[in-house]
Formats: structure tokens, C-alpha cells, sequence
């Protein structure tokens, strides 16, 4: 053989292996002194690892390390553990607690189809919903109004319509935004002189 061995020859003649090829591995060690020299270290190092003395980890060691571990759970795996936590433990309890939720579900598929097929009974009660909300917002902005600016705001709004009362809002939240910039500044320039 031209070459030395590798560390997996010499580990193999470490582990006592016998069969093709050993008898090779074990006449280029009687020849050669640095493959020699290799064999007696690796030797060494075994014996050094069999005196090494045994211990377990503490009954903790395997929670406080997972503790720190940040496991990726899939998300269909966290709602059945979620759903899970939420179900009773004894079977009577869980299957009164299927009996609720199957209930439930019929209820509403109930309403639901009840819906689907009034649809337009829906869309009227819908629409006056909206409606009556749309008045309500109005009146309260109108109060609102007349709160802070007085009657004669309001009466100036009313009489400017849509765009009118458009150009006030922004004209007004224009005011309050650079009242908070300037009170802002203020106070950072007291800070400023502070420190």
C-alpha cells in the first residue's frame, strides 16, 4: 500500500473488524510507523473517553432546555389544542356539549337560508338601518355643531349643503392638526431648553 490510513481504516481496525481488506490495513501498520503512531493515538484517545467519568443531566435539564427552544407549531395543531382546553373531560359532558354546538349550527343555517330566501326583506330593513343611522349621525354632528360653534354655524352649514359642510370639516380638522403641531414644537423646545 502507497498511501497511510485513513481515519476509517484505523477505526476499523480499532473495532476489531475482521473480513477483505483488514488483513492489508493490519500488514501496512507493521510497515509503516506514522500509520503506527496514528493507531497508538486514536487508541489513546478511546481509552482516554472510557475513563471519563459517567453522569446524567438533572431531572430538569430536558424542560429548562425546551423552555428556551422556540418550537414552530403548524396552525391546525394549535386550534385543536385550543379546542381541546375548551371541550369537557367526561364523555357525558362532551357529548351534551356536541348536542349545543350541533343546535347552534342548525339554528343558524336556519337563519341563514330564512335570509337567503327574504332577501328582500333584508335589503328593505338594511337600507332603513342605514337610513335612520345616517339621520342619527347627522343630528348628533348638528348638535355637536351647535355646541361648540352655535346656531349660526350650523344655520351657515345647513345652507351650504354637502360641499359646504365638506370645506368646514376639513378647514376644522386643518385647525386641529396644526394646534397639536404647534403644541407639539412648544414642547419640545421646553425640553430642549430643560436639558
Amino acid at each position: 500500500m502507497e498511501r497511510h490510513l485513513l481515519p476509517n481504516e484505523i477505526e476499523l481496525i480499532l473495532d476489531g473488524e475482521e473480513g477483505f481488506g483488514i488483513t492489508q490495513l493490519k500488514a501496512h501498520l507493521r510497515d509503516c510507523a506514522p500509520c503506527r503512531a496514528s493507531l497508538d493515538e486514536a487508541r489513546a484517545v478511546v481509552e482516554a473517553l472510557d475513563h471519563l467519568p459517567h453522569f446524567s443531566p438533572s431531572p430538569q435539564f430536558a424542560p429548562k432546555l425546551m423552555a428556551r427552544v422556540q418550537v414552530f407549531e403548524p396552525w391546525h395543531v394549535a386550534a385543536l389544542d385550543s379546542a381541546r382546553r375548551w371541550l369537557p373531560q367526561s364523555r357525558p359532558l362532551r357529548v351534551v356539549a356536541g348536542v349545543m354546538a350541533a343546535s347552534m349550527a342548525l339554528a343558524v343555517s336556519l337563519g341563514a337560508v330564512f335570509l337567503a330566501t327574504r332577501f328582500d326583506q333584508v335589503l328593505f330593513f338594511g337600507t332603513l338601518a342605514a337610513s335612520r343611522g345616517r339621520e342619527a349621525l347627522v343630528a348628533g354632528l348638528g348638535d355637536t355643531v351647535a355646541a361648540l360653534f352655535g346656531d349660526a354655524a350650523l344655520d351657515a352649514l345647513r345652507t351650504a349643503g354637502p360641499m359646504g359642510m365638506t370645506i368646514g370639516l376639513t378647514a376644522f380638522l386643518v385647525v386641529v392638526a396644526g394646534a397639536a403641531l404647534g403644541l407639539r414644537a412648544l414642547a419640545t423646545a421646553s425640553r430642549r431648553r430643560r436639558a
